[in-house]
């Protein structure tokens, strides 16, 4: 029933450069990942897999392990993140060390709490799922989305024009935060979304995606929000 934490941290990042270790309310990104990943006491190993001499040092600094650099062929900037856990978890069963489960935890995560680790991975072993996963509520019902068609503004799903909101299921989306898996369910399928995935619901305020300095921002606040104590 041994457990590893795996942070896929490449060193190339075109939108904000050295993301993965750009400093983050006074210490690098990466460091919040593999911090909760310590303190939850749910793994036996938490690494990262990483192309970066630099990635590698921040991350040994912070207590993580890094075994071995990336490869070539995991790193390039079209190689998938199940590319990577699947280098990973070979690596270790060639050295003799296997898994029961993995969890898949992204460097630039800062809003991740232990306990939302700890809810998913008592899913994933109570209902026997493939993948367990955070998600987050769209804000607006997605039925009546729209979208432009040479400069018009069209309905999707025209026919819910006048449904009440209230009527309309929820829908929501990935908060790519983290992935728990089964291991040999993953090598098998290699794929963090299968037909037997389940999620946990997480709030608003627990999500923020990083794609640009805005962003960043954002999540700076969020952080600042839920470390205050007042706010869940």
């Amino acid at each position: 029933m041994k457990r590893i934490a795996i942070i896929p941290a490449r060193g190339g990042s075109k939108r904000i450069p050295r993301k993965n270790i750009r400093d983050f309310l006074g210490k690098p990104i990466i460091a919040y990942s593999i911090e909760t990943a310590l303190n939850s006491g749910l793994f036996e190993e938490v690494m990262v897999s990483t192309d970066d001499g630099e990635i590698a040092e921040i991350s040994l600094k912070y207590g993580a392990k890094v075994p071995f650099l990336r490869s070539k062929a995991a790193s390039g900037d079209f190689a998938t993140t199940a590319e990577a856990l699947v280098e990973v978890l070979q690596a270790y069963a060639s050295a003799g060390e296997e898994f029961a489960y993995g969890c898949c935890l992204y460097p630039t995560a800062p809003l991740v709490k232990a306990t939302a680790l700890t809810d998913a991975f008592k899913l994933m072993t109570e209902k026997k799922y493939d993948t367990v996963f955070p998600v987050l509520r769209y804000g607006y019902p997605i039925w009546r989305s729209l979208r432009i068609e040479d400069g018009k503004a069209v309905l999707n799903w025209p026919e819910h024009l006048r449904s009440r909101s209230q009527d309309l299921p929820a829908a929501f989306h990935d908060a790519g935060q983290f992935y728990w898996f089964g291991v040999k369910a993953f090598l098998e399928k290699r794929a963090l979304f299968t037909d037997n995935s389940g999620a946990i619901e997480l709030s608003e305020l627990e999500v923020q995606d990083i794609d640009n300095l805005t962003d960043w921002r954002l999540a700076e606040m969020k952080y600042r929000l839920m470390t205050k104590g007042d706010i869940k």
